[in-house]
């Protein structure tokens, strides 16, 4: 097993595969951001290796983001060789939504075991607003795809921003219940070239919930897949709705992951600015052994818990390419 100095066993990969994306989120870059070029971007066959690396090293689950993992080309041979790499046992994907209705098919036969879908908003102009692109429906009929190709659970993962998009909170309840999917309130977090963002707008899950206790009973659930969201089930047993703290609360003491960036960075830690360049190994002729070597040395470097300060500051680089 890979542990870091407390103990953690890391489990999970995480791999922005492209910082591309198609949609324009103001709270993910408020203007036009320098993509990184091409050369910069981890191949293929060099993210398969890495994944069989870190395999070997007691990986067992993948999950592939981005930017938005669809606008890369060739997805599912990716997924079909990542899939085939032996102790990975679950292979997920975190996307917008906007074309996965018409590839579902192709990527759960690749491999695909589940998917989380981003969405902010369950009005049309506001969701226009929010992403700079009209396509709300595309999302929705990707949800219903998603669910029909038996992607088990389908989550939708929803930022709150105060003033922005908090008039939604019971709406996506009822969106939970209506769909049988889970909804996952995330906490607004700082990241990159985002002017928008300042502690005031943060809604925290505390307050979300008590919110939601006022017109739900909410159910205690287990969280299967060991993430960060504490679950509820709501009554009737369908759907479910989670919460995602990272700045209101400590949940470090569970991370059982690392992030491989787009451009070949681990990041032992989400909300540090640290990173580890392994894509210069991978490229400079060093071998496998002395790249897992690598690995165990950043696991041991991996930060006990988010803001040892206490105080909350504002990731340089973007949610785009460190990956959701």
């Amino acid at each position: 097993m890979l542990t870091d100095r407390f103990n953690r066993v890391i489990n999970y990969l995480r791999i922005s595969i492209t910082d591309r994306c198609d949609l324009h989120c103001r709270y993910c870059v408020e203007k036009d951001f320098p993509y990184i070029p091409h050369d910069e971007i981890l191949r293929y066959e060099e993210i398969i290796r890495f994944v069989r690396i870190m395999a070997d090293l007691g990986v067992t689950k993948v999950r592939l983001t981005g930017g938005e993992p669809l606008r890369r080309k060739d997805l599912p041979f990716l997924l079909h060789e990542i899939a085939g790499i032996e102790g990975i046992d679950d292979i997920s994907l975190t996307t917008n939504g906007v074309s996965l209705g018409e590839k579902v098919q192709e990527l759960k036969a690749a491999g695909l075991r589940r998917v989380n879908i981003s969405l902010d908003s369950l009005k049309r102009e506001r969701f226009s607003f929010i992403t700079g692109v009209d396509a709300y429906d595309k999302v929705l009929d990707s949800i219903e795809k998603a669910k029909s190709a038996g992607l088990c659970p389908v989550k939708i993962n929803t930022v709150i921003i105060k003033d922005f998009n908090d008039d939604e909170v019971l709406d996506f309840v009822e969106f939970a219940k209506a769909e049988n999917v889970e909804v996952r309130f995330i906490e607004f977090m700082p990241f990159g070239d985002m002017g928008i963002w300042d502690s005031s707008k943060v809604v925290t899950s505390a307050e979300l919930e008590a919110l939601i206790k006022k017109t739900y009973n909410l159910l205690p659930s287990v969280n299967s897949h060991k993430g960060p969201a504490r679950m509820f089930r709501l009554p009737g047993n369908r759907g479910k709705i989670g919460f995602i703290s990272p700045i209101s609360q400590h949940i470090c003491s569970e991370c059982n992951r690392l992030r491989l960036t787009s451009d070949g960075k681990i990041k032992p830690c989400l909300f540090s600015d640290t990173e580890y360049d392994v894509k210069s190994l991978m490229r400079g002729g060093k071998s496998d052994v002395q790249i897992a070597q690598f690995v165990v040395e950043v696991v041991r470097v991996k930060p006990e818990r988010k803001f040892e300060s206490g105080v909350i500051r504002k990731c340089q680089r973007s949610m785009r390419g460190t990956g959701g």
